[in-house]
């Protein structure tokens, strides 16, 4: 009785559906006419068709518990009808309204969980899927990978299926797949219920957003294996069909299918990270499988691989994607049941011999070898070049990124091989003597640099493993050969010594050593005077001069005078820039002259604060560097005026700012040093407390009258040649450098200030450069420099010595230099700045030598460098079109290749977060994300779970907790996260992160 009544049911259901279905087709005939087209809206039209689809879904997968079934089922169908008026006479529009309610009603009704639909049901529920995963990939969520994704899988097994419906594919062929449609069908039909379930649904919770895309990426998982059958069944069965629709699909799945297997294995990937430890026996093996198989379908060289055999490559891929899916599978089982996994482990092994075997298949079978290229060195600095990439390919051979892994040995060749060669150039003048040779070693070092990186963040990195790197270790090999046979020209103790090594152990000094200041004595007891005597009125006294004549160093040896200190009540120092921020050097000021050290808050009237801080003081500020008069009257605006013999020194590059600020004082006019204190000042640096020998008295007062009175010039002068042999002939070449040099602009000092840069030993190079990536005037403490320099990979590793050791020595060697300003300003910490002068100079210095840059949104990126500080303005136009360094499907482009990545400036707007990925810099080591700029979802965490070159991360984030997946950051060593006052909880697995 029950059996019967149940299959009335049945038939009931069939003759309603199909009733429903005619009916939604007559409509669809009737809206595809072109006559009818051109007087209907089509905004409008798009709209219908979208609701029918989800009426026609979910009266079909009405047995499932889907929650407000009755409620959204109804709303929608009135929905329709309100649309369908306008169109449809009331016959059509009856017949259509009473069958869907007719379908609600008994569906609804029927609670038959175990229903197998027909083919011709499953046919049209799979059809009327694709088309709602294509509204929410096209309409809702544009942009986001996971949404294009599912619309690209529903869009297959749509279309398979209909093969079959069709009668091109034999039902014998597929019955072990056929169940898994309907499974499939369904589980995609509840994640698009949850989900916005119209198109007026903005979807502007963030936190919905992510926590709809964590549960995207779970049911990829479990769908993606379904696609992968399929998959295979047309490699396999079907390429040898003669069927015209069989040939149709097999041809747009040629198109699909590399993005479809990429994307399910990084789903894979970040899942495994998440559920499986990376010390599980086996787990490295997979991991590795998988970077090779993102390597061969991430920008798939389709003209380079043989016609008739893209077919094949795609059938060896989806076989070993479907095996690398059922090892994650049996682990995580197995790890989950507590169960030994030798067996899987052994199946592991045998990937490592598949990447072999297919490395030679890809190689004399499957591609075509591209026309050989070189590389030009885009550099002036080789040496410098060449003392990066050193420490690089030691970063890289330190590493366990599994995408390393795969090119281990070969890295280590080249490593080889490169320092063989830079010890046969270990002398500048030996460059000069082989300038051809030494020019081709730069072009190969830049080309194996490309290559590498490029392997490793998949830039045609398939292309560069099978094809490149062998070609370009070759090319490596036969230069060492060449240099070997230089024999008569390599000492034979030679050794592998490092490009312009220091010539002595690195030693540790004392950073707080006193800056030599000599001259302007009459000038310093001028100003101490004007401080501490006259007019109980407030004054203030100007220095004006041009850059580098000394105006901040006079300023300074006067604000630390003892007998200053000691007549004012109130001491502050601030330093000034042309993109001042009034508020922050008013809170500056305002930190020195009260107890306070935390910063006011943001509503808090900064300047009246100070004004009452200072009033019925005798006060004495120092404002250093004012560019113009407006900045002058921000800036004194909150300083009284009472009689308490108050002081204020400024001191400008500009007269007008000078006499604008005039009060009772004339502005000195700092005169330039005297040939004999330029001489003084050279002598102490260069010998302390000694004399000069006679043999270099000569030389050394021509070298003291040519940096033409001006301090910093003598002060850089002095520099290079303390750190130089005391030989006649070593000052010579600084003489005959410098005598060419008419020091009557900045760019003339510019040249000095290259001189000493010259002069600087390889590995200091770079750590000063990274000073041009704070602004001007920035004061950077140790501390900051330890994290960075330690971060960007700058400083090596010394023997038995920590990192904080041998950046100390590093910043003591530069301050010898001169090039490096130590100071202790506020509180107890050493402070660090450079010179504007010396700070343009590496502005300029750092974008030649493509290390770092600092860019707007606008601006284009073409060739980035490897580090950028990048300054986001939504007043900018084009972001999208301008900016494609976040755009991780652009095919060929140098942001791949960034190690250092820090973003600040106004929001990032909602429609173009969606599209902000960082998956693909796959070399950052260095990652900062102002909060200002974008508060880190899940996705995007999940995406930065993934950098494991990171040394240091910085970010904004609500989230409840860090990912399992977090523990992946092997190299990370600085963690920095703002939550907003949310909690944060910790997971155990982070305390794996050793470095950390």
């Amino acid at each position: 009785m029950e059996k019967r009544k149940d299959n009335e049911e049945t038939n009931n259901s069939l003759v309603l559906f199909s009733a429903l279905s005619k009916d939604i087709a007559d409509v669809l005939v009737y809206l595809e006419n072109e006559e009818n087209q051109k007087a209907l809206d089509k905004d409008q039209v798009e709209k219908l068709k979208l609701k029918m689809a989800f009426i026609c879904t979910y009266v079909q997968l009405s047995y499932s518990d889907f929650e407000q079934f009755e409620d959204i089922m109804t709303r929608k169908r009135q929905e329709v009808e309100n649309l369908l008026q306008p169109l449809f006479d009331d016959d059509v529009l009856t017949s259509l309204t009473s069958n869907m309610d007719d379908c609600i009603s008994l569906y609804h009704r029927s609670n038959k969980s175990d229903a197998t639909m027909m083919d011709e049901q499953l046919d049209f529920l799979l059809l009327n899927l694709y088309h709602l995963s294509k509204h929410h990939a096209e309409k809702i969520f544009p942009g986001v990978t996971q949404y294009e994704f599912l619309q690209n899988v529903c869009g297959n097994i749509r279309d398979f299926h209909g093969l079959i419906v069709n009668g091109c594919i034999k039902h014998e062929m597929v019955e072990n797949v056929l169940p898994l449609f309907q499974l499939m069908a369904e589980r995609v039909g509840h994640f698009l219920w949850e989900d916005q379930t119209d198109e007026d649904s903005n979807g502007d919770d963030q936190n919905d957003r992510d926590a709809r895309l964590f549960q995207l990426t779970h049911l990829l998982l479990k769908i993606v294996p379904t696609e992968l059958e399929v998959m295979h069944i047309c490699y396999t069965n079907l390429k040898a069909s003669t069927s015209a629709e069989v040939g149709r699909f097999n041809k747009k799945l040629l198109e699909t299918s590399p993005d479809i297997l990429r994307e399910s294995i990084i789903q894979l990937q970040e899942h495994m990270i998440a559920v499986i430890p990376p010390s599980t026996s086996g787990a490295r093996n997979i991991h590795v499988m998988m970077e090779f198989l993102l390597l061969i379908l991430s920008d798939m060289p389709k003209d380079f691989i043989h016609h008739d055999k893209l077919f094949d490559l795609l059938a060896h891929v989806g076989v070993l994607t479907r095996e690398v899916s059922t090892l994650v599978r049996d682990l995580e089982e197995k790890l989950r049941n507590k169960e030994g996994n030798n067996q899987t482990n052994c199946a592991t092994l045998d990937l490592l011999e598949n990447i072999e075997l297919l490395k030679k298949d890809l190689k004399h079978v499957y591609l075509k070898s591209p026309d050989s290229s070189r590389c030009c060195f885009p550099m002036s600095d080789g040496p410098l070049f060449m003392h990066l990439l050193h420490m690089h390919l030691n970063d890289l051979l330190d590493s366990n990124d599994y995408s390393i892994a795969l090119i281990k040995e070969e890295i280590k060749l080249v490593k080889q091989d490169l320092e063989f060669i830079r010890s046969f150039f270990v002398d500048a003048a030996e460059q000069g003597l082989y300038k051809d040779i030494w020019a081709r070693v730069l072009d190969v070092a830049y080309e194996a640099k490309d290559v590498i990186d490029s392997i490793i963040v998949r830039d045609n990195g398939l292309l560069h493993l099978i094809f490149s790197l062998p070609i370009t270790i070759k090319k490596i090999k036969l230069i060492k050969e060449e240099i070997s046979a230089l024999d008569e020209n390599i000492p034979k103790d030679r050794g592998l010594i490092v490009v312009n090594s220091p010539k002595k152990p690195v030693e540790r000094k004392s950073l707080t050593t006193d800056k030599i200041i000599v001259g302007f004595e009459e000038e310093t007891n001028l100003i101490l005077r004007k401080l501490t005597s006259g007019p109980a009125d407030l004054d203030v006294i100007s220095i004006t001069g041009m850059p580098g004549s000394g105006k901040t160093t006079l300023a300074y040896k006067v604000y630390n005078d003892k007998s200053v200190s000691s007549h004012f009540d109130l001491r502050a120092w601030c330093t000034v820039d042309q993109g001042y921020d009034d508020k922050k050097l008013l809170d500056t000021i305002f930190s020195q002259v009260s107890d306070s050290d935390s910063k006011l808050s943001e509503n808090i009237d900064v300047a009246d604060k100070l004004r009452k801080q200072l009033f019925g003081k005798r006060y004495f500020i120092v404002l250093d560097d004012v560019w113009d008069t407006t900045t002058w009257d921000e800036l004194t605006r909150p300083f009284p005026e009472a009689k308490k013999g108050s002081r204020i020194i400024l001191t400008t590059r500009e007269k007008e700012v000078a006499l604008h600020g005039k009060l009772n004082t004339d502005p000195l006019d700092l005169r330039l040093l005297r040939p004999d204190e330029s001489w003084e000042l050279l002598e102490k640096r260069a010998f302390g407390n000694e004399s000069c020998p006679d043999e270099l008295l000569d030389v050394g007062k021509e070298i003291a009258k040519n940096c033409k009175g001006l301090p910093l010039v003598a002060d850089l002068i002095a520099g290079v040649i303390a750190g130089r042999e005391k030989k006649r002939s070593v000052w010579l070449e600084v003489q005959s450098s410098l005598s060419s040099f008419i020091l009557n602009s900045e760019v003339e000092v510019m040249k000095v200030i290259e001189l000493s840069y010259d002069h600087l030993p390889h590995h200091l190079k770079p750590c000063l450069l990274y000073f041009a990536s704070w602004p001007k005037d920035t004061t950077t403490t140790i501390y900051e420099l330890n994290i960075f320099l330690g971060a960007e990979g700058f400083v090596g590793k010394e023997e038995m010595k920590s990192m904080e050791e041998v950046v100390k020595i590093y910043m003591d060697d530069l301050i010898s230099s001169s090039l490096v300003i130590c100071f202790n300003e506020i509180g107890d910490s050493l402070n660090f700045q450079i010179h504007d002068l010396v700070h343009d100079f590496c502005v300029i210095k750092a974008r030649k030598e493509n290390l770092l840059d600092q860019i707007r949104s606008s601006a284009p990126s073409d060739l980035l460098p490897r580090q950028i500080t990048f300054d986001y303005d939504d007043d900018e136009e084009h972001f999208g079109l301008n900016f494609v360094m976040f755009d991780s499907n652009k095919k060929r482009h140098s942001g791949k290749h960034l190690y250092s990545l820090k973003i600040d400036g106004d929001e990032l707007d909602d429609s173009v977060s969606d599209t902000f990925h960082l998956r693909h810099l796959r070399l950052l080591r260095v990652l900062h994300l102002e909060p200002s700029f974008i508060m880190v979802n899940d996705s995007l965490l999940n995406e930065i779970c993934m950098l494991n070159h990171l040394r240091y991360l910085r970010i904004g984030t609500q989230v409840k907790y860090l990912p399992l997946s977090f523990s992946n950051l092997w190299n990370l060593e600085i963690l920095s996260v703002n939550n907003k006052k949310s909690t944060l909880i910790l997971l155990p697995r982070i305390w794996d992160l050793v470095k950390l």
